[in-house]
């Protein structure tokens, strides 16, 4: 591809709306859940949210956020700085123009991390889906782990606190009911 065909093919990628987050949303939908889309008042804007049981969904496609990457084993810091990303089974980072890419899934997934971290100091629950979770042989599995992290969130929520127990002492009297 000449780099403005390859310009225009990625400028029409969309951010939102995409078929993994259409995929977890038919799915919650028919299973009863009630949820709001790209909240903005909820730090990082996630794709999905669940108000009752306090809990945000980030549906992440695998190359825009590095799913499995890891970095390359450098010897000094200088070179740690420099060292580049090795591709996992479902992200495969581009060849041509490598350093952008490179540089941008870093700051995708840093700022990933910082939304995830300001969410739960905020009392939010975090949920993220991979998009390879998402395939037809994965989808059922994936989506009955979500719906048990929903139901164990909203459990925590109202989970009863330790009992107090009644004072058991001899030395209060008080009148039973059988008492004039």
């Amino acid at each position: 591809m000449t780099p403005e065909q390859r310009h225009r093919c990625m400028s029409h990628i969309k951010g939102s709306g995409t078929k993994p987050e259409l995929k977890v949303r038919r799915w919650l939908w028919s299973h009863g859940y009630r949820y709001r889309l790209n909240v903005k008042s909820v730090p990082g804007k996630p794709d999905i949210v669940l108000r009752p049981y306090q809990t945000a969904i980030f549906v992440n496609g695998c190359f825009w956020h590095g799913h499995g990457v890891t970095e390359s084993p450098a010897k000094s810091d200088e070179l740690r700085a420099k060292s580049d990303l090795i591709n996992s089974a479902c992200c495969k980072i581009p060849t041509t123009n490598r350093e952008f890419w490179v540089e941008k899934i870093r700051r995708n997934q840093e700022r990933d991390q910082q939304n995830y971290a300001l969410l739960q100091e905020n009392g939010w629950n975090v949920i993220v889906i991979w998009e390879c979770q998402l395939k037809p042989d994965r989808i059922e599995y994936t989506m009955h782990d979500v719906e048990l992290l929903l139901n164990s969130n909203l459990l925590s929520m109202y989970k009863q606190h330790t009992p107090v127990p009644y004072s058991t002492e001899e030395e209060t009297s008080l009148p039973m009911a059988a008492e004039s």
